[in-house]
């Protein structure tokens, strides 16, 4: 798919005038990456952003031991690495996709002087930046703030959403990463599973599909109103 093309399913770019799109797109570099290769390493100087073609792409940091901690997934339509760049810093973070995938490159002095030539181009993506920074905000509240369970509920409903609101989930990532991006041990994250599953808000087909049968009870938990049997 020609890269003017694929800027319109970025929501980034989605409600930018054509002319912008082709002018981000006129600067855009397609990469293609194995499974296991390293987009950028944490410390390394942020040249540019990303946006996701195809593929998932997890954001991650090493402890000082070498255990890895899952920040957060990305998917096609998905935008990383656009904050550091714009403040010309380092990225305080790990990249490496999941699976082969693709991506859109965007160097950051090709953007930068694209937005001082056209200073409107900024302030339509103003909207979606702001919309993405409340969803991380939310997500170190729920990281820092909120037991497993209310993570674990908060997530599935994230995924409903992701997934075009529907009640029929297909797991991202296996139960050791998904245990890590919620700050926990695979072990935990069972025996929560099974704990919704038992009280009827949850049906589990297999180990990767999950299927909401109690929404309700899903917020509550996931806002701290309910706990868990």
């Amino acid at each position: 798919m020609p890269i003017p093309a694929t800027l319109q399913a970025v929501p980034l770019f989605a409600k930018l005038p054509e002319k912008q799109r082709q002018q981000i797109a006129g600067i855009a570099v397609s990469r293609a990456y194995a499974k296991g290769d390293i987009i950028f390493a944490e410390n390394d100087f942020a040249s540019g952003f990303y946006a996701v073609v195809s593929g998932r792409i997890k954001i991650y940091k090493l402890s000082p031991e070498g255990k890895e901690q899952i920040l957060h997934v990305f998917g096609p339509g998905d935008v990383f690495g656009e904050v550091v760049v714009f403040a010309g810093k380092k990225f305080p973070a790990y990249a490496e996709p999941l699976e082969p995938a693709t991506v859109l490159f965007f160097p950051r002095d090709g953007f930068v002087n694209l937005i001082r030539t056209d200073p409107d181009l900024a302030l339509g993506m103003l909207a979606e930046l702001s919309i993405k920074l409340r969803q991380f905000t939310a997500l170190i509240e729920n990281l820092s703030l909120k037991e497993v369970p209310a993570r674990l509920a908060a997530h599935l409903l994230y995924l409903s959403k992701r997934q075009e609101d529907t009640d029929a989930l297909v797991l991202e990532l296996p139960k050791t990463q998904l245990a890590s991006l919620l700050g926990t041990i695979p072990e935990t994250l069972s025996r929560i599973l099974a704990r919704m599953a038992k009280e009827g808000l949850i049906d589990m087909p297999d180990s990767r599909q999950i299927r909401i049968l109690d929404r309700a009870a899903l917020i509550e938990i996931s806002q701290g109103e309910r706990r868990l049997a």
